[in-house]
């Protein structure tokens, strides 16, 4: 066995408790086993230089079986009670056990109890106390430091002081999933990364795993509405009936970041055109389309839609409290029918129309006697809108542009018996489903049941 000098151990020692690197390291860069720096820090550290001066003893059955039972009760390795009781070869506490488990040492003892007495050989006095408790405290943060180490080795944490490797964040990750057992101190150690940066990048993982969740309900929203919601409309679903609210900005920033944008045509202006109001009937409305309670102002007008060629034409009544569809009829032609026939069903609907004022275009159905005189026969007051200006009835007009966005051109149905299907399904879910943010973020029917009771 090689024999090596006190002063190149102390050098050695130096190096390693000075960082210049680990055991590994320095056993390549000194050519000695690996084995043997571990043992001369660990001896240093207990026993001071004296720990690495030569040393020739012998020792009697009664201090091995003392070593054998510290190293049995404090569950140490035979370097570390090696360490403790400055033992300078490890190797000879595994001899120990092995003939202990044979029943020779304690035949050894007993024989050397009958021998008569001799002059006592010199021996390693037992540390005291004191030194040994500091010993097995240095000893056991050592241990636990190498196995948080060697986790980390486990964990594909070796290269955790490379850049390039690993970022902050990914340390962050595996330190988090290993600190249950073991020091957070000697994994940040190991891991080379500051306590204050380990933490921010935990709460930015939380903060990430909230958008993600946050992210999911935007999704559910946005395809529960088929595309029709834009992040305004979405963040008051998000917020309906939820005790912490979501911010618009942040809702907006995730859907960029999805990809998502409302798929309804994009609002236009249109310039204003002047005209004067039907001889017969004044504009009573004059543009006031606010209503403090149901059935007081209602809004009319006809639309048509072309599928192939073929025209579908959809007469429609608004109450401009809730904005919500009075009543609807479709036909083939625009016949005088569909209008009378949504009337009566929209006058139907409700006993009280004291007050009540139906606006409409000066469209030929509206100026009909029979139309007029329905309305008078119920006690309705009649308004119309100037000719040739569409804002004086900007709310029904607003509906259907409405409809055709989010229905007629996203669905584009390829027949006209479709496109009965597909509009009677729309005004339920625009009346009962569709939430306007005017409204409070409700739908039609929500508010004005919400209102009235």
């Amino acid at each position: 066995m090689k024999k090596y000098k006190t002063e190149f151990k102390l050098e050695v020692v130096q190096s390693f408790l000075a960082g210049e690197g680990g055991a590994k390291l320095l056993a390549r860069r000194w050519s000695v086993p690996e084995e043997k720096v571990r043992t001369w820090v660990s001896h240093y550290r207990l026993h001071g230089i004296d720990g690495l001066r030569p040393k020739g003893s012998t020792y009697s059955a009664q201090f091995k079986l003392q070593v054998l039972s510290h190293r049995d009760r404090e569950q140490l390795s035979s370097r570390q009670v090696a360490a403790i009781y400055d033992i300078r070869n490890p190797n000879q506490v595994v001899v120990w056990r092995r003939t202990l488990d044979q029943g020779r040492l304690q035949a050894r003892e007993r024989g050397n109890e009958e021998q008569p007495k001799m002059k006592p050989k010199r021996r390693s006095a037992a540390p005291s106390s004191t030194v040994v408790a500091d010993a097995e405290k240095t000893l056991r943060e050592e241990n636990e430091r190498l196995r948080a180490e060697v986790a980390c080795t486990k964990k594909n944490c070796a290269g955790l002081d490379s850049v390039e490797e690993i970022s902050c964040a990914d340390k962050a990750h595996l330190i988090a999933g290993l600190r249950h057992h073991h020091k957070l101190a000697y994994l940040l150690q190991v891991a080379g990364l500051p306590r204050s940066t380990f933490y921010y990048q935990c709460q930015a993982s939380q903060r990430a795993d909230q958008q993600s969740a946050l992210e999911a309900r935007i999704r559910t929203v946005y395809d529960e509405h088929k595309g029709r919601y834009g992040y305004r409309r979405i963040t008051a679903a998000l917020c309906n009936g939820v005790a912490e609210p979501v911010n618009h900005k942040c809702v907006q920033r995730l859907m960029q970041k999805m990809g998502l944008r409302a798929l309804i045509r994009a609002k236009k202006r249109s310039w204003h055109v002047p005209g004067t109001s039907d001889a017969h009937v004044p504009n009573v409305l004059q543009r006031d389309f606010c209503a403090t309670a149901p059935n007081q102002k209602w809004a009319t007008d006809v639309t048509e839609f072309n599928v192939s060629g073929q025209m579908l034409y959809l007469s429609a009544c608004m109450d401009l409290y809730n904005g919500e569809i009075v009543a609807y009829r479709m036909a083939r032609r625009p016949v005088f029918e569909m209008v009378s026939s949504m009337l009566e069903a929209a006058l139907s609907r409700t006993n009280c129309v004291a007050g009540l004022i139906v606006h409409s275009d000066q469209g030929w159905h509206y100026k009909m006697q029979p139309y007029r005189a329905m309305l008078v026969r119920r006690g309705v007051e009649q308004s119309m809108s100037r000719k040739g200006n569409c804002f004086d009835n900007a709310a029904i007009e607003s509906f259907f542009g409405t409809l055709k966005a989010e229905y007629f051109r996203l669905e584009r149905p390829d027949s006209i018996d479709a496109l009965e299907a597909g509009v009677h399904d729309y005004v339920h879910y625009y009346n009962h489903e569709r939430i306007n943010l005017r409204l409070q973020g409700l739908s039609p029917v929500e508010y004005r049941l919400r209102s009235t009771a």
